[in-house]
């Protein structure tokens, strides 16, 4: 048993050591392209399409009976209200249908917000939709899904199990890091073909082919966790160590999310350095300091009680978003200090769990759905409106599958997993869902990632984390779970 621990072991830093040299060849050779000759579009929404000019323009409203109305349902509360009521209709009202057909509800939620965009509503009826999303109104849109992620990713953050994580820290650090690299070595590979076409004028190829990486080698670990649950697969020997591996994942996809961030965001070396530096400093104070102070502050029985009072949920909310704040002022962004400050909280599981939900009730039923529906404003499927570019597209998903679930696969099966299991487990490592649309709008709100490869990344999450269900319906026709994979997952 021990020598093929040492023995897998050798062939996990081998493969390490191999992405490494591949990360800095394929930088150098990305450095000697010449900039990109194609300005990528960048909107969405095209301002001439603004109804609210014509209507004003318009002779036959002026003076009629309904031109009050149409004045009030023009002002911007009003178009705010009309968007929640498109919005969170068309959320779940998709979501729903998708969880009847065996599928989670946020792949539906997801879906829905991209068809409210110009890929659907926007072609099907053009003026209505100019109307409910005028350029004018996104700013506010933009900013309420915002704060939705931020408070998403704080739940996801007390949702985190640190000490579940220990037991296994081993071999999951393994697995999870060999899923992570190869997909990021394979998409920065890809950048050296789709940096001259989709890569917007003046960015360099160092920032386009580092978030290419970080697109393909994320896991959505929320999104797995629920197609575990929904599937009674969650207190399984593959389900444990799938939710194990995709948490170290997630851990070390977003940290290296934030060096890449502050990467971008800094000019020159020692403006990188120093950002890293705060950075450091930051988390270590979180995790050395506030983390044993924090249930002093947040009062003598925070981890006792069971249900959270309204004060102490402010509290909790202050605390949130000051770590929020922070990290966004280091030039990281706001969502990585929301993580920070869920994975430190308290460790009751009650506690935990009634917090979770008060604040998950709000979140996923109103905020969210406004993030999922901006990122389908974003989203523009006409644009791909060539063979070209739907190769890309379909090239893109093959390079984004075979990185990280065939990594995922061989990785599991070197720890002891049997085959089949080894399959499912790459098919679960290889969903996307909504981790995956938070990274890529980072990558667009900084300009890297423009319209036309933001639109195929998309595609890219949908379609990956569509396909986790028939493969592991194809897993379990295969045969069911070994003795391998439970000796494996108890070790």
């Amino acid at each position: 048993m021990t020598s093929n621990s040492n023995r897998a072991s050798s062939i996990f830093a081998m493969a390490w050591v191999l992405c490494g040299v591949g990360f800095g060849l394929v930088l150098h050779l990305g450095c000697r392209l010449p900039p990109p000759s194609h300005q990528s579009q960048i909107s969405v929404v095209a301002a001439s399409n603004d109804l609210l000019s014509k209507s004003a323009a318009n002779p036959t409203l002026r003076g009629s009976p309904w031109s009050a109305l149409v004045e009030n349902l023009n002002s911007p509360l009003s178009r705010l209200l009309a968007q929640l009521l498109v919005i969170v209709f068309a959320t779940r009202t998709t979501g729903s249908l998708f969880r009847k057909i065996g599928l989670p509800s946020v792949v539906g939620e997801i879906a829905a917000g991209i068809l409210l965009g110009p890929s659907l509503f926007g072609w099907l009826w053009p003026r209505g939709f100019a109307f409910l999303f005028t350029p004018a109104s996104l700013d506010v849109l933009k900013l309420l899904s915002q704060v939705g992620v931020v408070v998403f990713m704080f739940v996801v953050g007390m949702e985190l199990k640190v000490g579940h994580l220990r037991d296994k820290v081993r071999t999951a650090f393994l697995v999870s890091l060999t899923g992570i690299l190869v997909p990021f070595l394979m998409g920065m590979t890809a950048s050296l073909y789709l940096y001259d076409g989709y890569a917007r004028a003046g960015t360099s190829f160092t920032s386009f082919a580092l978030f290419i990486g970080i697109a393909l080698s994320i896991t959505a670990f929320p999104v797995l966790v629920r197609i575990l649950e929904e599937r009674g697969m969650a207190n399984s020997p593959l389900g444990n160590a799938a939710i194990t591996c995709a948490a170290v994942g997630d851990a070390s996809a977003w940290a290296i999310l934030a060096l890449v961030v502050a990467f971008v965001r800094a000019e020159g070396m020692k403006a990188i350095l120093y950002n890293f530096a705060l950075l450091t400093l930051f988390v270590s104070f979180m995790l050395i300091v506030v983390r044993r102070c924090l249930p002093k502050l947040l009062g003598p029985d925070a981890g006792d009680r069971r249900r959270p009072s309204s004060g102490f949920v402010a509290c909790v909310l202050l605390f949130m978003s000051g770590s929020a704040l922070v990290t966004e002022v280091l030039g990281i962004h706001a969502l990585f200090g929301a993580f920070l400050a869920g994975a430190i909280m308290p460790k009751n599981k009650g506690f935990r769990r009634d917090l979770v939900v008060r604040m998950e009730n709000f979140t996923n039923v109103l905020l969210m759905p406004l993030f999922f529906a901006f990122s389908g404003l974003r989203t523009h499927i006409g644009m791909l409106n060539d063979t070209r570019s739907w190769f890309v597209c379909l090239v893109v998903v093959v390079v984004a599958t075979a990185g990280k679930m065939g990594s995922s696969m061989f990785a599991a099966r070197l720890t002891g997993m049997g085959w089949n299991d080894s399959f499912a487990f790459g098919a679960l490592m290889n969903t996307r869902g909504l981790m995956e649309l938070i990274a890529l709008n980072i990558g667009y709100d900084l300009g890297i990632l423009p319209s036309p490869i933001f639109t195929i990344l998309v595609l890219m999450a949908l379609i990956t984390t569509f396909s986790t269900g028939p493969l592991l319906n194809l897993a379990a026709r295969l045969g069911p779970s070994s003795k391998t994979t439970k000796d494996t997952a108890a070790a």
